[in-house]
């Protein structure tokens, strides 16, 4: 019988890329969107998919209780993908933009891993699953513009390394995926959140804005990102810490990745600053 994986954010990018391609390995995926018109899409391509919405405790309830109901009260893995940006300098980020931003990015997956966990406990002896959280090369440095997003990020890893020593005890893997540079929707996804938080018109740094965020916003170059890889990369990973018989704490995604993850361990501050000043 089929595996079930239970995926957040799939309207697009790695989501989607992951939601069709866990299909196509063999899993019975659970495909869930934050609106419905994105499901009815996801249904239409022959996936299971109903809404869940990160930024809603009642959305999170009915949609973790979907699954269950679609997955027969057994829930194998699950794969917490969902998130956003708010780009901005750290000095314009009014503490209502970081609330909002950690009530998807970090509350709300939390809320739905400690659910997940809480059925994957009546599986076997010790209790049975895998839950992957997708972090970013922005979970291990911390460049400019990404304040909001990278402050998510950082405290992402730090509460997943707890609770992956926490449960060594039983046979539920907490598992952190890490993708670098992939062509997703989440820089023109960034920009309502940019709109409505950053005033940037009256910032000390208004004319970095202009040379430099406002371009990468509004008028991208559509060239690549140095080291970027498809979304295909990212399924890919995801299927080797779902499969793995001793899973990673960590799978890396992109030489961007791996760079900074050395970067972190052997490299002085100074340098650190001088490498990432230039993303």
């Amino acid at each position: 019988m089929a595996k079930t994986i239970l995926i957040t954010g799939c309207s697009s990018g790695i989501g989607y890329d992951a939601a069709h391609g866990l299909q196509k390995a063999g899993w019975k995926v659970l495909a869930t969107c934050r609106r419905e018109e994105d499901c009815a899409r996801l249904r239409s391509e022959g996936l299971i998919s109903f809404p869940l919405d990160l930024s809603d405790p009642a959305s999170i309830e009915a949609g973790f209780n979907e699954a269950l109901a679609r997955a027969n009260g057994r829930l194998d893995a699950l794969y917490n993908n969902a998130a956003y940006g708010c780009p901005g300098a750290a000095e314009d980020l009014p503490p209502g933009a970081l609330r909002e931003i950690f009530e998807t990015n970090l509350f709300g997956l939390h809320d739905l891993t400690i659910r997940a966990i809480k059925v994957m406990r009546a599986y076997g002896e010790n209790g049975e699953g895998r839950i992957i959280q997708c972090s970013s090369v922005l979970g291990l440095v911390g460049i400019r513009w990404r304040g909001a997003y990278v402050a998510t990020k950082f405290a992402l890893e730090g509460l997943t390394e707890v609770m992956r020593r926490e449960m060594r005890d039983t046979g539920i893997h907490i598992i952190t995926l890490n993708p670098g540079p992939i062509p997703t929707k989440i820089r023109v996804n960034s920009i309502p959140h940019f709109e409505k938080w950053i005033d940037w018109k009256v910032s000390a740094r208004r004319e970095q804005y202009e040379t430099s965020l406002l371009k990468r916003l509004y008028s991208p170059s559509g060239k690549p990102d140095m080291f970027e890889l498809p979304c295909s990369a990212v399924t890919d990973q995801i299927l080797r810490a779902l499969t793995d018989p001793k899973p990673k704490s960590h799978y890396y995604v992109t030489k961007a990745t791996w760079l900074a993850a050395i970067a972190r361990r052997i490299l002085p501050l100074r340098a650190q600053d001088w490498m990432f000043s230039k993303a």
